[in-house]
């Protein structure tokens, strides 16, 4: 009698909302052309902060995809996540009557690392200016980081395991690794990701205090990394959403495999502390590579991190290199971040989604607005690169010092 097969976390759905597009198609076809949209801050109330570069998300229209009994008791990074998760879920033809999961078979995990600050702006706007009774109920809940955990499982009727990770930018990567571990322990399906909604009065003068934040005025060249022009990064709304699904499971009900989620490791080098991320990176990529039994010559991209800080660039430079040996300054890198802003939590997602869809479309997406670059890497620049991209591994890191890196396999690898 044969052993059972092992199971396996796929990606069998993708959604995005994000500053070059407000569905996955979008997305996709301005990231693969190296579209930078990064421009200057316009939300009401900003116009007088020190930030003056971001990525916004503009052609979105929450009322047109949120019921409004949730739109109302939600913030826009909440918004961002309902409607990222609609279209994973869409993509991975999930919810027919015909497969439809059992609900305790069906959880949720999300990352956010700025929370609902618009919302909570408005309200405690109305309590300074009007007085207790005029703060609303969903005060209490619409700012929380796992909002948008709580309110997809509850409109979409989810009752597996629900979580959502708080490990700084990083955590992004974690949701994935979370949903991953959930899968492979006996879930069936996770919907999971990371958005944020960073781009409102309170939440820019939050970040005013971050050292590594970009001021610069002028779009192309407020966000640079691994240039010598590096001056910081700037921020950016949005984010995306993944069906993480056995792949058993998706394969019996005929859904396309599109990644296996094959690795993931988490380290900690401290906040601001640049020079020793070099280590902590590379000892989560050897993690990540082990877990995914993938020899370092096997990765064929890498989505940088990319922070624009000179110290921070070197030292995920360098690491590459000690985590990939020779390989590590050959293989093809990228940041496609450089066109729409780093999105806190929701960036590394974002890097997930392209990694999925370059995999796919065979085709690695350029880093915009970066030509000179000063560190001894082969990043992609100018325009898209052909190439055969049959495993992937996406780095990020957090201001507060968490460091993360993923292994996505092509779904018709076999990796068994």
């Amino acid at each position: 009698m044969s052993e059972p097969l092992p199971r396996r976390a796929a990606v069998t759905g993708i959604g995005v909302v994000a500053p070059n597009g407000a569905s996955t198609e979008t997305f996709w076809k301005s990231t693969r052309e190296g579209i930078s949209v990064l421009d200057r801050v316009t939300r009401e109330g900003c116009e007088h902060l020190p930030l003056r570069v971001a990525g916004q998300v503009r052609d979105f229209d929450p009322a047109a995809a949120i019921e409004e009994r949730y739109l109302v008791q939600t913030d826009r990074f909440t918004h961002f996540a309902m409607a990222a998760a609609d279209l994973a879920l869409a993509d991975a033809d999930f919810g027919r009557p015909d497969s439809e999961a059992a609900p305790f078979s069906v959880g949720v995990v999300t990352a956010a690392g700025s929370g609902g600050g618009e919302f909570g702006q408005r309200e405690l706007q109305q309590l300074w200016g009007k007085g207790s009774r005029y703060v609303g109920p969903y005060q209490s809940i619409a700012w929380f980081y796992a909002a948008s955990t709580g309110q997809i499982s509850i409109r979409r009727g989810f009752k597996g395991p629900c979580s959502v990770v708080a490990a700084d930018e990083a955590g992004g990567l974690d949701a994935l690794a979370h949903a991953a571990r959930a899968v492979v322990r006996g879930t069936d399906v996770i919907v999971a990701g990371a958005t944020e909604a960073p781009i409102a009065p309170y939440s820019v003068v939050c970040q005013l205090g971050y050292e590594e934040l970009s001021t610069v005025d002028e779009p192309t060249r407020a966000y640079r990394p691994f240039t010598a022009s590096a001056c910081g990064f700037v921020p950016a709304e949005g984010g995306a959403m993944l069906v993480v699904e056995e792949e058993s499971v998706a394969r019996a009900r005929g859904a396309r495999v599109r990644a296996l989620l094959a690795g993931h490791a988490a380290t900690f080098t401290g906040a601001s502390r640049w020079e020793e991320s070099r280590e902590g990176l590379a000892e989560a990529i050897r993690g990540a590579l082990a877990e995914a039994d993938c020899a370092p010559e096997e990765i064929d991209v890498v989505f940088a991190d990319a922070l624009g800080v000179p110290e921070a660039d070197r030292a995920e430079a360098l690491a590459i290199v000690d985590a990939l040996g020779r390989h590590g300054a050959r293989v093809p890198v990228t940041a496609p971040k450089t066109g729409i802003g780093r999105g806190y939590c929701a960036a590394p997602l974002m890097d997930a989604a392209a990694a999925v869809l370059a995999m796919e479309h065979g085709l690695i997406p350029p880093t915009p607005n970066v030509f000179d670059i000063c560190h001894d890497l082969d990043l992609v620049t100018g325009t898209a690169r052909t190439a055969e991209v049959r495993t992937a591994l996406v780095l990020s890191r957090g201001l507060m010092g968490s460091n993360s890196a993923l292994v996505l396999r092509h779904g018709a690898t076999d990796a068994s």
